[in-house]
């Protein structure tokens, strides 16, 4: 052999080995015929094969229906049983046979598999359907209308020849192979497809319609799969596509395993699911799209792999289960009191909703962990279709659920970008959110959301955000900034340079997005203090921040600050249906039960508008052609209308919190104040007086001042570093101060006692 021949079997070996795959096993361009099938079985389960003849059809598919009843989410055997339980709690036959017969009224079983071609009813498939197609959602809803339709075999016939149709497409290639676009080998409409079809595959086993040539032909389909899931994944790529690709190829690994490379299947699968969880579940928990939704789904894909491998007896790492359970943590720490979520970026189950359902979700994650805290916001069961991921005995327990109230305050989200302000628990009790993140990685299912806000209060969601539908004609606009709870500039978005996806299915995502600065968050009960900052506005030469203050739990004030060389318009957006009343400062929002919303404006505006689409309304807020301005604004919730506020009243109030007449010494020249007891917040203070010592700040600042038994204490509440001035020493942050000093935000001030 030559030193040139050597050099290139060598290279090759390199490439194939780099790659993740050798050449023998399954083949991932073809599917196996199924009396050869026995041939790729691994010596060992040959060697150990008790049923007969491994390379007999009849016998090989007998054998894997003995195997699929130990290692499956459940046994085949049980299915009418577990049919019985599915039909009475969830009551779901109408929903399965409208689904069911909307697929087989649209697509032959044998139909195409590129682009173009027309439904049934002559009407072009569009790409969002054909990505649909791909996932084989809807055949799972045509497997149950088989049992809801006397076991018409029309049904198992049709899943089967339309699984024949893609086998035929994928030999002559006639098949959307564009993986940024339509594949329908793309890795996560395979991984989808292949968790659908063990659903049916495991439901059809004990039907004598679902014969044995079936039951090898859909194995064998799958081996297939995930022959070519393997040998496209060998690299990490960021993303739920290829967690959820990834996800199925582990189940097949597991089981499947009597096959040759299933251990290379199961292992490579398991080396990229630990890569995802490690690098995109950050390490405060949330996983890092920052969408509920997303959040979610990757609970479902490695929720699947870790429950079936422990019915299979196999051991997952300490990373495994720390970071799936704290994906379940997360969710109870962003849950408003009533249980539900705020509806984060881009959550999609339901349009326009104004939180997320996860009750369900926490019920798998209370049967994984038994964890009480989980347990407060489980159900008595799971969704519908996880029904069918977990044992009899599993869903029994839930009927028992031990239950224990979450201790979580204000709290952040470093990593993410999100701040909690938290009152408490009671279904009454108020809490804040803030979003001030941007994934540097993946920022596809990102918002024009930057510094928004999101409400609750008195059992409702007072400022909301609203779920999307990629389909949608206006999922760019409700993508976008004139539905958030936001501050813009003129007429510019959040959200720039929109541009949608290669394969036309209606998912977009912006070119831009403002990059997030904070600058102070202090969760400290009794003085939750957001600050922070975004680059938004820089284009038009506008520098923007915002400050979030939560006032004894009472209420919060909101500081929007924007400076320029020129004149522009400056706006407040706020979502609700909000009524402008006699006084021009206040808008208002109540609800079915007498409970609402106050917005009140200590520095009146210029104009009011207000719009709405698909049911929801917003109101905008502007103060027009200025360089330089705050907006100070006040968001109480009112229980009862004897709690509302009247503005424009004598000696008006909030909660005892006195407007604009501080009673202590204090000057600026646009300087506005809210106190009770003791307790200020100053804003554009440029001179206090305090016991027998005064300060002079070097630009107009923002403060909290407290006295109480003696202390006092000034503690900066600004975007900006000012320069403080005594006469006398004072006290920053427990070092001693000769007479002048830096402060920056959250420094604390103290007045030393005689």
């Amino acid at each position: 052999m030559t030193k040139l021949l050597r050099f290139i079997i060598v290279l090759v070996t390199f490439f194939q080995v780099s790659a993740g795959f050798s050449q023998e096993g399954i083949p991932a361009d073809k599917v196996v015929p199924i009396d050869k099938l026995g041939t790729y079985l691994t010596n060992e389960a040959r060697t150990g094969f008790e049923n007969g003849d491994p390379d007999n059809v009849k016998d090989l598919a007998k054998f894997f229906r003995v195997q699929f009843a130990s290692r499956y989410f459940y046994d085949w055997n049980t299915v009418e049983e577990r049919l019985e339980i599915y039909n009475t709690v969830y009551r779901p036959q109408s929903g399965h046979r409208s689904r069911a017969l909307d697929h087989m009224g649209k697509y032959n079983d044998s139909t195409q598999w590129v682009l173009p071609f027309n439904y049934l009813n002559g009407d072009p498939v569009n790409a969002y359907a054909l990505r649909h197609l791909a996932r084989s959602h809807k055949m799972v809803d045509i497997a149950f209308l088989y049992f809801m339709d006397s076991r018409d075999p029309k049904y198992i016939r049709y899943f089967t020849n339309q699984m024949r149709s893609l086998n035929a497409a994928l030999e002559l290639g006639e098949y959307e192979k564009i993986e940024d676009g339509n594949g329908v080998y793309e890795v996560f409409r395979s991984g989808y497809r292949i968790l659908n079809w063990l659903r049916i595959h495991n439901m059809f086993l004990g039907e004598e319609a679902y014969s044995d040539e079936d039951q090898l032909l859909t194995i064998a389909t799958m081996l297939q799969h995930a022959q070519h899931l393997y040998e496209r994944n060998a690299n990490f790529r960021s993303g739920n596509h290829q967690t959820r690709g990834m996800s199925a190829l582990a189940m097949l690994g597991i089981l499947f395993r009597d096959f040759q490379g299933a251990e290379d299947w199961y292992n490579l699968a398991m080396q990229r699911l630990e890569e995802h969880l490690d690098k995109e579940i950050n390490d405060d928990g949330f996983q890092f799209e920052r969408s509920v939704h997303y959040h979610i789904s990757d609970i479902g894909n490695y929720f699947y792999v870790y429950q079936l491998a422990k019915i299979n007896g196999i051991k997952v790492s300490e990373t495994w289960e720390a970071r799936l359970k704290s994906l379940f943590t997360t969710l109870t720490k962003i849950a408003y009191p009533d249980k539900t979520a705020p509806v984060l970026q881009d959550d999609t189950d339901r349009p326009w909703a104004e939180y997320n359902e996860i009750g369900k979700v926490m019920s798998l994650g209370y049967l994984l962990f038994d964890n009480p805290e989980f347990g407060y916001f489980a159900e008595a069961t799971v969704e519908p279709n996880m029904y069918w991921f977990i044992s009899a005995e599993q869903f029994e327990s839930l009927a028992n659920i031990k239950a224990s109230k979450p201790q979580y305050r204000s709290l952040s989200f470093d990593d993410t970008g999100y701040y909690i302000m938290r009152q408490g628990w009671n279904l009454k009790n108020r809490m804040l959110v803030i979003t001030a993140g941007l994934d540097d990685k993946k920022p596809d299912h990102q918002h024009g959301d930057m510094l928004g806000l999101q409400a609750y209060a008195n059992g409702h969601v007072l400022l909301p955000n609203y779920q999307v539908r990629y389909s949608l004609p206006d999922y760019e606009f409700f993508k976008n900034s004139m539905v958030k709870n936001v501050a813009l500039v003129d007429d510019m978005m959040q959200g720039r340079k929109y541009r949608g996806n290669k394969g036309g299915s209606g998912f977009g995502k912006f070119g831009y997005l403002p990059n997030p600065k904070t600058i102070l968050w202090n969760p400290k009960k009794g003085r939750e203090w957001y600050i922070g900052s975004h680059d938004g506005f820089e284009e038009a030469g506008v520098s923007y921040s915002r400050q979030v203050f939560s006032v004894d739990n009472d209420f919060w004030i909101i500081k929007d600050n924007f400076n320029a060389e020129s004149g522009h318009d400056f706006k407040q957006v706020w979502q609700g249906h909000y009524s402008v009343d006699a006084n021009p400062d206040l808008i208002r929002s109540t609800f079915n039960d007498g409970s609402g919303l106050d917005i009140f404006q200590m520095v009146s505006p210029d104009k009011i508008e207000q719009d709405g689409t698909r049911g929801k309304g917003w109101t905008v807020i502007t103060k027009e052609d200025q360089a330089h301005f705050s907006f100070i604004t006040i968001l109480y919730p009112f229980s009862n209308y004897t709690q509302s506020l009247e503005p424009g009243t004598k000696d008006f109030s909030i909660r005892g919190w006195i407007l604009d007449n501080p009673g202590i010494d204090v000057k600026g020249e646009n300087l506005r104040s809210i106190s009770k007891e003791g307790k200020h917040y100053l804003f554009n203070c440029e001179e206090i007086k305090v016991s027998d010592q005064g300060f002079r700040f070097d630009k107009p600042v923002d403060l909290y001042f407290t006295e109480n038994n003696g202390e006092v204490h000034l503690i900066e509440a600004d975007v900006e570093t000012v320069h403080a001035t005594g006469k006398k020493k004072f006290i920053i942050n427990n070092e001693i101060v000769k007479n002048s000093s830096l402060m920056k935000a959250g420094d604390i001030l103290s007045v030393i006692k005689k």
